[in-house]
């Protein structure tokens, strides 16, 4: 079971320009939609970036809300994981003795919360908070 980063849903947006890393698309096409997870910490960056991007270019803008409002969110319906009291717990130990990332950190405590491999690019965001990882693009 994965808990799928905001920079992999992202990168599956390409597949519709043939522009997706192939490794990305690999991996989704031989795993399971049901064995897939999203943090809602994942929702907010992706929201805050389709945010960013209706102001700076509307078109761009709508293509990215429709793809959110029409694909992720009915895809993950039922598999986003909130920020629970006990991902907050697990989550405060991960910034001590050295703070990290506040998104990272949620998303790393939800993964260990729910015993979930995090599917990420960004693997050197994740390394040091114990939570298995799958990097795709390689």
């Amino acid at each position: 079971m994965y808990l799928v980063d905001s920079n992999v849903i992202s990168e599956l947006y390409k597949i519709k320009n043939g522009k997706a890393n192939q490794g990305v698309v690999s991996w989704s096409d031989n795993t399971e939609t049901e064995e897939m997870f999203v943090s809602a910490i994942s929702i907010l960056e992706i929201q805050k970036g389709i945010l960013m991007k209706e102001r700076k270019d509307k078109i761009q803008g709508a293509n990215l809300r429709d793809w959110f409002e029409n694909k992720i969110l009915p895809t993950y319906q039922g598999r986003i994981l909130p920020i629970s009291t006990e991902v907050a717990l697990r989550c405060a130990h991960l910034h001590v003795p050295n703070p990290k990332s506040a998104f990272d950190s949620l998303i790393a405590a939800t993964a260990l919360t729910h015993d979930l491999i995090v599917v990420t690019r960004n693997i050197a965001d994740f390394d040091t908070t114990g939570v298995k990882l799958l990097n795709p693009f390689i």
